[in-house]
């Protein structure tokens, strides 16, 4: 069943958990976590990155995603990530899309006011919901190695800078830099859980966590416990369905079919989904 996100967040902040939000730039990876979700019988966030675009155009996947959601048995709202530029967030509106996100933190803050606010209204049009980013989560979603010290403390969110974006743009969730970064973690990464709290106590909003793969569960159930209510994922999951297809392709003894390097790309991005969706639900 096709929702907003404000639905789904709803669901969220009544449960006391966060919703996954899985990046999904390939059939399969849709497939399998759509597949976890109604296993799980857990709500679930279907993203599509802007950056993704080079892998598979919006036009082709966003339809898919849009049919898919409204045929799951579980709610399912269906969002762009990381949209920068506002005529790509109409079109993903235009598709059916229950919720976007307009990124304008390489902007100064009073053009990601600005651009934000006009993203809000246009999605209101829809009925759609709006995510927003203050900070810096460093390299761009795409799966990508990144140096270390990607994430330092000068890019860190301000609490009350974040109160001032939200109470000026009306957005749905705030995306914030507290400590985590996009793609592969080459060190352990260290949250500053404190900026949460206090994020949520000022803004009065739920908070995102973007950079989510590779944060151990400990690190996971304390942020959800200071009220980030949206995680993003896709890094570990894709490298996942990459290891299992390199594994079957190793051990193969002659051809290898496309068709069995898609489902075993598939079966290893739908158990790595489930085993984070169990974290963020509270289930172990």
């Amino acid at each position: 069943m096709l929702v907003s996100m404000r639905r789904i967040l709803d669901l969220a902040e009544a449960n006391k958990q966060a919703i996954g939000a899985f990046n999904v730039s390939t059939l399969e990876g849709l497939m399998g976590t759509l597949q976890a979700a109604e296993e799980l019988k857990q709500p679930v966030i279907i993203q599509f990155a802007q950056v993704h675009e080079s892998i598979i155009p919006l036009e082709v996947m966003g339809p898919i995603m849009v049919d898919m959601a409204e045929k799951a048995n579980v709610p399912v709202c269906v969002h762009l990530d990381h949209g920068e530029d506002l005529d790509y967030i109409k079109k993903a509106l235009d598709l059916g899309f229950t919720s976007v996100m307009y990124d304008g933190s390489a902007l100064d803050f009073e053009k990601n006011v600005a651009n934000t606010c006009i993203a809000v209204e246009m999605a209101e049009e829809y009925g759609a919901s709006v995510e927003a980013e203050i900070g810096c989560m460093g390299r761009e979603e795409f799966g990508s190695v990144g140096a270390e010290g990607d994430a330092v403390e000068s890019m860190y969110t301000d609490p009350n800078e974040a109160k001032e974006f939200v109470g000026r743009t009306g957005i749905d969730a705030l995306a914030c830099s507290f400590g985590t970064v996009h793609g592969l973690y080459l060190t352990e990464p260290k949250l500053d859980f404190d900026i949460i709290s206090a994020i949520r106590e000022k803004a009065q909003i739920p908070i995102v966590m973007h950079g989510g793969s590779g944060v151990s569960p400990e690190d996971f159930r304390e942020c959800i416990k200071r009220g980030v209510r949206k995680i993003n994922y896709y890094t570990y999951a894709a490298k996942a369905g990459g290891e299992n297809v390199k594994k079957h392709c190793d051990e193969a003894d002659g051809v290898v079919y496309f068709h069995d390097v898609a489902a075993w790309g598939r079966e290893a991005m739908k158990a790595d989904v489930m085993a984070a969706m169990k974290v963020f639900a509270g289930m172990e």
